[in-house]
């Protein structure tokens, strides 16, 4: 997979095109449409291998990684009102097909069946959590770590084989996260303004094929 630098661009409508996603009825909790997801052009390929699936129980994005293809990214741009005060984000996801031997700690694997990139923007500075579903790598384990004036980023093996076709829940609460991976764990740093969420599949590396659904993304306060 090749690095993304940075990965969230996406945040950026102005430069991308996108248009913010709509708050609920009720905040301050923000619901996110998996059709309001878009493909980031500067970090993609040709090749879009998203399909938005309208299941009347859960709607989803699908994708389809095959061997050959260059690596796509999707992204979603947080609405003005919740990026000061988005403190937790939850996801739903699932694999259909997990890239043979991926590993995102691994050099020369770092394929995951599924990735939500989590970003952060202050200023000029993008700063970025990269959560995976690893085929065989170490759950809890931290990797990739990056870090210069204008990118910070850390890989994070969220999940790690398992069942396919099975959706697994996640929470993140963001605030935390962040300070734990960037401020060394500081209860009382402060933490930038919330951008956007981006997901991937890929299967580039192992040149297997990699296949994921992800659903249920929302914000609360």
């Amino acid at each position: 997979m090749r690095p993304l630098v940075p990965v969230f661009i996406v945040a950026c409508g102005a430069l991308l095109g996108l248009a913010p996603a709509a708050a609920s009825a009720n905040p301050p909790q923000v619901v996110v449409d998996v059709g309001s997801f878009r493909v980031v052009d500067s970090q993609s390929g040709p090749d879009d291998y998203y399909t938005v699936v309208r299941d009347a129980q859960l709607p989803f994005i699908h994708a389809q990684y095959r061997p050959g293809l260059a690596t796509t990214v999707l992204g979603w741009q947080a609405p003005d009102q919740a990026r000061s005060t988005a403190r937790i984000l939850r996801w739903k996801w699932r694999v259909e097909a997990f890239p043979r031997g991926g590993d995102e700690c691994a050099k020369g694997r770092e394929d995951s069946a599924a990735v939500v990139y989590v970003t952060w923007k202050h200023l000029l500075r993008w700063t970025t959590l990269k959560y995976v579903w690893s085929s065989v790598g170490t759950r809890g384990t931290t990797c990739g770590r990056r870090r210069n004036p204008f990118v910070q980023q850390d890989t994070v093996i969220l999940e790690s084989g398992g069942a396919t076709d099975t959706w697994v829940s996640e929470e993140i609460d963001l605030r935390a996260e962040y300070r734990r991976h960037f401020a060394d764990g500081a209860a009382d740093a402060d933490v930038p303004d919330f951008a956007g969420v981006g997901i991937m599949s890929d299967g580039d590396q192992t040149h297997s094929d990699s296949s994921a659904d992800y659903a249920g993304f929302s914000l609360d306060d």
